[in-house]
């Protein structure tokens, strides 16, 4: 994938979601608009509506971070960045253990975000994700029991392999790998027993 293929994906990305994420909100202003005129909004169909909404919401507000473009001016707060996490991982089993406390430009938290996804893909009984940053660049740490790793696919990550064909539910190694290599950094994926890390530098 050439540099304005990258661009090209990650501005797709950004389209798909901006024009998604308002008729998604505009039904979660109809819940309320339902609720707030008398009207009875506490079935079990609205509410499978409301949670359904809240996910949608969720996970395009995630997305948008990971795969959509990041301006080189953009900025993104810890607050923020929690509340798109707690948002995301509401009643799952995975959780988030973000350490850095700075403002931190977008397109650096769309790395860290990419890596997540990576990681949360070895994680099918939940476990934990932490997010450390430094001078030398980002650590992502996760642990879980039962990790399931396709080696392929950190190969990948560690530039010994090319990946095929990606199936679109692992696209996000293919991202990670082309939008670190494009800004002249390096990725660094290790395995043991039940943990794994992402090095970005």
């Amino acid at each position: 994938m050439s540099l304005s293929t990258a661009h090209l994906a990650t501005l797709v990305g950004s389209r798909l979601c901006h024009d998604l994420i308002s008729p998604i909100g505009a039904i979660q202003n109809g819940l309320e608009l339902l609720a707030l005129s008398g009207s009875d909004a506490s079935g079990p169909e609205m509410e499978l509506i409301r949670e359904s909404c809240g996910n949608a919401t969720a996970r395009i507000r995630f997305f948008r971070v990971a795969f959509g473009s990041a301006g080189s001016t953009q900025m993104m707060g810890r607050r923020e960045v929690l509340s798109i996490f707690e948002s995301l991982l509401k009643d799952s089993r995975t959780n988030v253990d973000w350490q850095i406390e700075a403002d931190l430009p977008r397109a650096e938290v769309q790395l860290a975000f990419l890596a997540f996804l990576c990681c949360e893909s070895a994680l099918p009984q939940g476990g934990r994700v932490r997010f450390d940053r430094d001078a030398a660049g980002w650590s992502v740490g996760a642990e879980g029991p039962r990790l399931k790793v396709e080696q392929p696919l950190w190969d990948h990550l560690n530039g010994a392999a090319p990946l095929e064909n990606p199936t679109p539910d692992r696209v996000h190694f293919v991202l990670l790998a082309v939008l670190t290599e494009d800004r002249g950094q390096k990725l660094l994926a290790r395995l043991r027993d039940e943990t794994l890390s992402i090095k970005i530098a």
